[in-house]
């Protein structure tokens, strides 16, 4: 009898941001390649379904699935265990399996924490939870199953690597239709795609490349611009962003992706990230043309020497140079930054936010606080010099700062995080800026800059108090986006 299979979103931690969009691509992947291979598969989806654990717990007994799989990142970890339990508790004889990024990294200590837990899969879990499926099915034991972490005769085994997924054009798209699509889209109407995976570059901070590989594979422009279409014609989809580590790696492939787009007369508009060195005038025209609208790139830092430690490969001035070409062409200009990397101190940190300011101007992604994910070398060092405060994972949220250095201390790092959005928003140029796009833009600037103003004011009465400070800050910057 083929085994029915729940895929499981799990809820983020109380007060933390939703990460939703592209759990729902990863476990659409996984959906996809199960009902290609006719094994009936459905999700319970917590943010988009706004479940409680017991809503899972009563819906999960009613379903009573032979393979109850959940993935999580490193911040919803705790609450994917919690799930895994529940999950048996409530059915006894399922199989339970954790996946995901952070279980990559995390396998053997995740089935040593949670004893309700019984595989996990590492990497790209596409085939490997499919080979899963086929060995529960044909009562085999999953020894041979590359890819996995698993309890065997009472030990926990750690079975070989799967090689990455080499024609990632091969994978259908991901299962949407299993999701409240509806409900979704009131949250964010934008749709996710990823049309490629790994990357040719290895930073210190980045759990990303280290799940994929180093290797740079991609999906065909055909493929990719079948799916925008397919979306297009199956729920109106016009927005669309690309979750690629680097989508113009390689130029031709990008190139040929937006004469596809333009070809087929598609009435879209999307977003990608990618890295300063990896774009020219002639392509961002290109891309514009075919209805690129945003490019957000890793800026980091604004230290050369800080980027360096980062391994990041690049220089502030090729920063400068590219955002000044995005703003001449007409597309917005998207700086990730990250303020707290090992070594910095209160001046390199400072450096970084003028300079964000600088180069973008009108619109801030994020100043994210560097974060210590499992798999990093970043991890390991802090862990190794004995930097590493914090190890709830539910705070690994990149807002809270989790090791401090001899130079720059956790609560000194809270505090500029804070300072800096209030000082970028708080410029009168900025609002007056603002204004000039729009009476809709200006209103916000304002709205934006009173609630600055507010959390600056409280603070001045209520010193010391950065954990309710940077709560309002998280709050509005969430709004924001």
């Amino acid at each position: 009898m083929k085994p029915h299979v729940t895929l499981v979103n799990p809820p983020s931690p109380r007060g933390s941001a939703v990460h939703l969009p592209l759990a729902v691509l990863g476990l659409g992947y996984l959906a996809a390649v199960l009902e290609k291979n006719h094994y009936e598969v459905d999700v319970i989806d917590f943010p988009a379904l706004k479940f409680s654990y017991e809503d899972f717990r009563s819906e999960i007994s009613k379903r009573k699935p032979g393979i109850v799989g959940v993935t999580s990142t490193t911040l919803t970890y705790k609450c994917a265990l919690r799930v895994a339990k529940i999950a048996k508790e409530a059915c006894p004889n399922c199989l339970t399996v954790l996946g995901g990024i952070h279980a990559t990294f995390w396998d053997d200590k995740a089935l040593e924490e949670c004893p309700e837990l019984d595989v996990v899969v590492r990497r790209e879990g596409e085939y490997t939870l499919l080979e899963l499926v086929q060995k529960l099915e044909a009562g085999e034991s999953f020894g041979e199953v590359l890819g996995i972490t698993y309890r065997s005769e009472g030990k926990i085994t750690q079975n070989p690597d799967r090689p990455p997924i080499e024609n990632l054009d091969d994978i259908p798209f991901p299962a949407l239709h299993l999701w409240p699509m509806e409900r979704i889209r009131k949250y964010e109407d934008i749709f996710y795609l990823m049309s490629s995976r790994g990357c040719a570059y290895w930073c210190e901070f980045c759990s990303t490349v280290r799940m994929h590989g180093r290797r740079y594979r991609a999906r065909s422009p055909k493929n990719v611009v079948d799916e925008m279409e397919f979306l297009q014609k199956t729920y109106g989809a016009t927005q669309f962003t690309f979750a690629d580590d680097v989508f113009t790696l390689d130029k031709v492939r990008t190139e040929e992706i937006c004469k596809e787009i333009k070809s087929r007369k598609l009435k879209v508009s999307w977003s990608c990230g990618t890295r300063v060195d990896m774009i020219t005038k002639e392509l961002l025209i290109t891309m514009k043309e075919a209805g690129c609208m945003a490019v957000w790139f890793g800026v980091e830092s604004g230290s050369q020497q800080v980027l360096d430690e980062m391994r990041k490969g690049i220089s502030p001035g090729q920063t400068m140079k590219v955002f000044s070409l995005l703003r001449e062409i007409g597309l917005m200009p998207v700086p990730n930054v990250v303020l707290g990397f090992p070594g910095e101190t209160k001046e390199s940190v400072w450096k970084t936010i003028k300079f964000a300011e600088k180069i973008s101007p009108d619109y801030i992604c994020c100043y994210d606080v560097a974060t210590p994910f499992p798999g990093t070398p970043m991890y390991e060092l802090v862990k190794e010099k004995g930097w590493l405060k914090i190890t709830d994972f539910d705070k690994y949220d990149i807002t809270t700062p989790i090791f401090e250095t001899p130079w720059l201390s956790m609560k000194e790092l809270a505090e500029i995080r804070a300072k800096a959005f209030r000082h970028f928003y708080l410029r009168p140029t900025y609002i007056l800026r603002m204004y000039t796009k729009g009476p809709s833009y200006g209103l916000m600037a304002t709205l934006t800059a009173f609630s600055y103003l507010r959390i600056a004011i409280r603070a001045k009465f209520q010193r010391g108090n950065l954990t309710k400070e940077n709560s309002y800050a998280k709050s509005d910057i969430r709004v924001m986006k």
